[in-house]
């Protein structure tokens, strides 16, 4: 990637482990929040779950077995003893409270409109607890309902209106609408609100004292690791990388790197050993190979000049030196083609040689007209003969002056 391509190794290492860590960091946080958010969801709908049932099964209770006591003590009533003992069961708590009906008889038990939703609702078949967090007034709480079911004992209060105590005859009318109930009916439900905001603060809270503490062990993991890479892994590839650089820029085999390991960088220290090596010894085979070549032509009694296929001179003798007006240092290097008047041919004739493997002016005597380095020309008499060092094809050329 060319974000990365600028920098070092040991950078993008890092880099690359911290985005890679941030993001599972990032994942597992989330992960943490919701799993605690879903946590404390599920504790209060718990809650509020235990209170409602505890409250109905009070009301219940009361309906079944206090029946004339509610005429002199309107406190034993079902729906009011349930609503203090409501009170004293959240008393404390953040947990709101109360029992609500779309035929209610107390005020206090008008349902809101999300109550008398959920309460149509439970007209329906398969009657059974509500709940979802919902926002209002800008803050988050959850709502819960649990329906009450009318039994009989229910209805010798909501039944007819003949059938009720006096006490109750004397408060609602025949016609007010909390009579007429039916066995299994939905009188009405228990709701239950806990506000959210304070438990999702302390979530909140508990998060960021998670981030800051695993921040500071993932930085402390980070740099950590980054020493541990840089003093096992990179020191030792830019140790190799220095000695190849050094090689590339001196020509020198000799150098070793001497570091005993037997992994990876074990072997790839143990492979550039081999290859210098093995370049050292062919370096020396080629320089003494050379030196026995130059020796061979210096005493010879014609010019000699060895030059690559693009006509770079390579090796010559000092007759050849004297024969272009050169000294040594500064006839290599020069290309041979431009000394002869007819330097294209030899050119083409090198490329004919490696294209179909023969040509009219290698291997043969030929007579050429060169030009020495003061633009003099002269015949000479040129043997061209082929040769092969380090996969590169060499040609030697055997001049000889034809004198007028």
């Amino acid at each position: 990637m060319k974000i990365f391509s600028g920098n070092s190794v040991s950078t993008t290492f890092n880099l690359i482990s911290s985005l890679l860590l941030i993001t599972l960091f990032l994942a597992l946080a989330l992960s943490s929040y919701r799993r605690e958010q879903e946590l404390i969801i599920k504790g209060a709908v718990d809650n509020a779950r235990a209170i409602s049932r505890q409250i109905i099964e009070t009301r219940d209770y009361l309906s079944r077995n206090v029946t004339k006591e509610p005429e002199q003590n309107p406190n034993l009533i079902p729906q009011v003893a349930a609503t203090s003992i409501a009170k004293q069961l959240t008393g404390g708590s953040n947990f709101y409270v109360r029992q609500v009906s779309l035929r209610y008889r107390n005020p206090d038990n008008r349902p809101d409109s999300y109550e008398r939703e959920i309460l149509n609702k439970f007209k329906g078949p398969g009657q059974k607890e509500v709940w979802q967090v919902s926002k209002e007034g800008g803050k988050k709480s959850l709502r819960y309902l649990l329906p009450m079911i009318a039994d009989q004992s229910c209805l010798a209060c909501h039944g007819s209106y003949e059938t009720a105590p006096g006490f109750i005859q004397e408060r609602f009318p025949k016609d007010h609408f909390s009579y007429g109930y039916q066995v299994g009916e939905i009188i009405g439900a228990v709701s239950v609100a806990v506000p959210m905001e304070s438990l999702y603060s302390q979530i909140r809270h508990n998060l960021k004292r998670d981030v800051i503490y695993d921040g500071i062990v993932m930085t402390i993991f980070i740099i950590i690791t980054g020493w541990i890479l840089h003093r096992t892994i990179i020191t030792p590839v830019k140790k190799v990388a220095a000695s190849i650089s050094e090689v590339a820029l001196t020509g020198n085999f000799s150098q070793r790197i001497e570091l005993k390991r037997n992994d990876e960088i074990g072997e790839l220290i143990h492979s550039y050993n081999i290859l210098m090596s093995e370049l050292d010894h062919k370096t020396q085979q080629r320089m003494e190979s050379e030196e026995r070549y130059r020796n061979f032509i210096e005493i010879a009694q014609s010019p000699i000049v060895t030059f690559m296929s693009d006509g770079k001179i390579l090796i010559s003798n000092q007759k050849a030196e004297k024969l272009f007006g050169l000294t040594k240092e500064e006839l290599l290097g020069q290309c041979l083609f431009e000394f002869m008047v007819n330097g294209d041919d030899l050119k083409n004739a090198i490329n004919d040689y490696f294209t179909a493997g023969t040509s009219d002016l290698i291997g043969t005597t030929t007579r050429q007209k060169i030009r020495d380095v003061c633009g003099r020309l002269f015949d000479v008499d040129m043997v061209i003969s082929v040769s092969q060092s380090d996969q590169n094809q060499m040609f030697s050329a055997i001049l000889r002056s034809v004198k007028e």
